[in-house]
C-alpha cells in the first residue's frame, strides 16, 4: 500500500502495483500515475491522511474547517479543467469521470474540493474549457483582485 501502516490496511487504499507518484515535468512537478485502466464511474481508491485545520500544499478540503494532508497519494493529484477523476471528500473516495488508460496521470479540478487554494497558479492543462488561472471556488483569481484593488485605490466604483 502507498499509505503507512498507521492508517490501517483498507483493501481500497491505493497499492504500489497500481499507482506511483512520479515527476511529470518541470512545469507541473509530481503527479500520480495509474498503471492500470479504469472505466468511467469506477471506484479508483479510498483516501486517507492527517486531518488539519491548515490549508497547505498537498491538502484537500474536507469541509470548511478541515483539510486532509495526504503526501502519499491524493495530495499529488494534478489539476486539469477537464479532469479524469472526481473526489468525494465525505466518503473519502476517488472515482473515474471518464475512461482512464494505463500509464495515465490522474487529474482533478482543484476547484471541486477547495474554497481557497494554498497558492493560485496559471493553468497549463490545454483543455478546451481551460480557465487559464486556477483558484479556489470561493476566491477571485489574483488578476481580478489586482484590478479590483486598483479600482478601489483610485476611488472608483466596483
Amino acid at each position: 500500500m502507498l499509505y503507512p501502516a498507521i492508517y490501517g490496511n483498507d483493501p481500497l487504499f491505493p497499492h504500489y502495483r497500481d499507482f506511483q507518484i512520479v515527476e511529470k515535468d518541470d512545469l507541473v512537478g509530481k503527479g500520480v500515475i495509474s498503471f492500470r485502466a479504469f472505466e468511467q464511474g469506477a471506484l479508483i481508491a479510498k483516501i486517507t491522511g492527517e486531518r488539519t485545520s491548515d490549508v497547505r500544499q498537498h491538502t484537500l478540503q474536507i469541509d470548511s474547517d478541515t483539510h486532509l494532508f495526504d503526501i502519499w497519494f491524493s495530495g499529488y493529484f494534478l489539476h486539469s479543467c477537464d479532469p479524469n477523476i472526481s473526489l468525494n471528500m465525505k466518503e473519502m473516495t476517488v472515482t473515474a469521470l471518464k475512461n482512464i488508460a494505463p500509464n495515465s496521470f490522474l487529474y482533478m479540478d482543484y476547484a471541486e474540493t477547495e474554497d481557497h487554494l494554498f497558492r493560485q497558479f496559471p493553468c497549463s492543462c490545454r483543455a478546451s474549457n481551460c480557465r487559464g488561472w486556477i483558484s479556489g471556488r470561493k476566491e477571485l483569481p489574483v488578476s481580478q483582485l489586482h484590478a479590483l484593488s486598483a479600482t478601489i485605490g483610485t476611488g472608483g466604483h466596483y
